[in-house]
């Protein structure tokens, strides 16, 4: 059976703008909110459980619906134009939004090949640097992406749509900083920092072997913690000033690694 909601007062509407809205109910309910077919598709076909979907009849009909989330208990949701327009988030929407089940996102759990190439991000904040850097890993087919330090939830519903449901397609970690350099040290996966004390220019390393590129904010760069573990890298500067965009340094790094790879 698929429930119907037409009031604004219905708790459920509460729920799933605190679900946008706060990262603590995100924890709380270890899940979160996803809106549009492409995400949703992608969010599936990277493993999440969906468990609920809500969709709007003006905008994508029941049988539409039905044939787009095939799997039997997830429980469907009919929400009036009203409703609909107040829980959505996006302009231009599909009439779907989804809640699935978040994954842990542990070091442990990364399946790595032989030689990966991993993009590490140390303390993000700005949910678009963060979708635009997982865009930028997915274009590139990185092995895995981990964040040290995390500052923001992966789940914020800004994250996902600026990374246009990359955070979905490719595998990704959080963990504190030296946990992260002790787990790349434990699977004997080069270091390269971008760092610009002590470096080499970054065209001129061998990024053939197990490889981590590392990157850090703007504002502050990485943190002492990475200046001593690899090798520190740097994009030489033209200009005037001595940093770019976080996701436009790291695009350079990690198409320099996957252009060596062939």
């Amino acid at each position: 059976m698929i429930k119907h909601i037409s009031s604004l007062q219905n708790p459920a509407v509460k729920r799933l703008l605190q679900l946008q809205e706060k990262s603590r109910v995100r924890k709380k309910e270890k899940g979160f909110i996803i809106e549009g077919i492409r995400e949703i598709e992608l969010a599936i076909a990277g493993g999440y459980r969906l468990t609920e979907v809500y969709f709007n009849e003006q905008l994508m009909s029941e049988k539409e619906v039905g044939a787009f989330v095939s799997a039997p208990d997830v429980l469907l949701i009919s929400l009036s134009t009203e409703v609909y327009q107040k829980v959505a988030y996006r302009a231009g929407t599909e009439g779907i939004i989804a809640f699935a089940e978040a994954q842990h996102n542990k070091l442990e759990d990364l399946l790595l090949p032989k030689n990966p190439l991993i993009l590490v991000a140390e303390a993000p904040e700005k949910p678009g640097n963060i979708g635009a850097l997982l865009r930028t890993a997915d274009a590139a087919a990185v092995d895995a992406v981990i964040i040290a330090n995390p500052r923001t939830d992966l789940y914020n519903p800004n994250i996902i749509r600026s990374s246009v449901g990359c955070v979905f397609t490719t595998q990704i970690a959080t963990a504190t900083t030296s946990e992260v350099i002790s787990f790349l040290q434990s699977q004997d996966i080069h270091i390269h920092s971008a760092i610009l004390q002590d470096a080499v220019a970054y065209d001129v390393i061998d990024y053939k072997t197990s490889s981590a590129i590392v990157v850090g904010t703007e504002a502050t760069g990485l943190t002492e913690a990475w200046r001593s573990v690899g090798k520190n890298i740097k994009i030489p500067m033209r200009g005037k000033i001595d940093s770019m965009n976080v996701s436009v340094a790291a695009g350079i790094l990690i198409f320099e690694a996957r252009r060596q790879r062939g």
